[in-house]
């Protein structure tokens, strides 16, 4: 795989961007700024996990770190080619992107 550098962010897609922050796409930066984040619902958390998108492996939920503009939080991929995501806050609302969820896939 050639160079990825510079990093951006993709687009926004219902409040949500990835960013690779290495050459070979398995370390990302996930940045929220989707109805969690403007609401008043506390801290927000990525729910991560890698496999198929209808069977997450490695499920984990992690504090994200606010920003000015949103929430955002680097994670690295530890298995597989695919991470799939949603968000939550501190008073159990979610953000599932209307049950779809998200993914970022590392293409080779």
């Amino acid at each position: 795989m050639g160079s990825i550098k510079p990093y951006a962010y993709s687009h926004n897609l219902k409040g949500a961007q990835v960013k690779p922050l290495s050459n070979d796409g398995r370390k990302v930066s996930v940045f929220y700024n989707g109805p969690l984040a403007q609401s008043a619902g506390g801290q927000v958390y990525l729910h991560c996990g890698s496999g198929d998108t209808n069977n997450w492996s490695s499920v984990s939920d992690f504090p994200m770190e606010h920003r000015s503009n949103g929430w955002e939080l680097s994670v690295g991929l530890k298995t597989g080619n695919s991470l799939n995501f949603c968000f939550r806050d501190s008073h159990g609302n979610w953000d599932n992107n209307n049950g779809a969820n998200w993914l970022y896939r590392i293409t080779e």
